[in-house]
């Protein structure tokens, strides 16, 4: 990784960790967030569940993810750095309290205890290790692509390969009135690639033993 790019990880990590300095004062209550969650399960607590804008992928399994990416994620799409629409729409209805309680509520729920850890991943090899070392990937998302540097940073291994090529796509658009994320280090990254080795990647990163998963509600099992 050049040393353009290792400072610009670094400034974004500074700015990260400012910018949802005011999300992390408010304390989320999971058993509260359980209750806000009403507008999230009809697409995120389905198992298999398809998206169809900007095309057909699956959308991202979120229980066991970090609360405080889940957090800034949604703080993303409020401000617009996320264009999304339908998901623009439901969190700018959402406060900040209930932003902490949502994203601490899909923490816990991908916790269970007395489950066994994730196995250890077979290390990338060929084509698929030098794009991983082209990309940084483990500077920023750690060991395994598993345990990130930052809490703001997302978990992705094991998460949906269609789901991870439309995401890292997102980073490449401009322009777009509707589709697109705005992220300096991510947008830096993504455009080094072209769209066949970004679905390389994500296929790879989707083999990976992870702790994200789908929890259906009730209604749904």
């Amino acid at each position: 990784m050049n040393k353009l790019l290792s400072s610009l990880i670094l400034l974004v990590v500074a700015s990260v960790t400012m910018s949802s300095a005011s999300a992390q004062e408010v304390k989320g209550d999971a058993a509260s967030g359980e209750g806000k969650i009403a507008m999230c399960i009809g697409c995120h607590g389905i198992k298999g569940y398809q998206a169809s804008f900007p095309e057909v992928y699956k959308v991202p399994m979120i229980s066991g993810q970090g609360a405080k990416y889940i957090a800034a994620a949604l703080l993303a799409y409020q401000k617009g750095e996320r264009k999304h629409p339908s998901m623009r729409g439901i969190a700018e209805g959402l406060t900040e309290q209930d932003i902490a309680d949502i994203s601490a509520y899909y923490e816990a729920s991908g916790h269970h205890d007395g489950a066994p850890p994730a196995a250890a991943a077979a290390p990338a090899t060929g084509k698929v290790a030098e794009l991983l070392t082209k990309g940084a990937c483990a500077s920023c998302h750690g060991e395994n692509l598993n345990k990130p540097i930052d809490p703001s940073y997302p978990k992705i291994a094991g998460q949906h390969a269609d789901y991870l090529f439309v995401a890292l796509k997102s980073y490449k658009t401009e322009g777009r009135a509707t589709w697109g994320r705005s992220n300096g280090v991510m947008a830096g990254i993504a455009k080094q690639f072209t769209n066949a080795e970004l679905k390389e990647l994500a296929k790879y990163v989707h083999s990976l033993p992870g702790e994200l998963q789908t929890v259906p509600q009730a209604k749904f099992k």
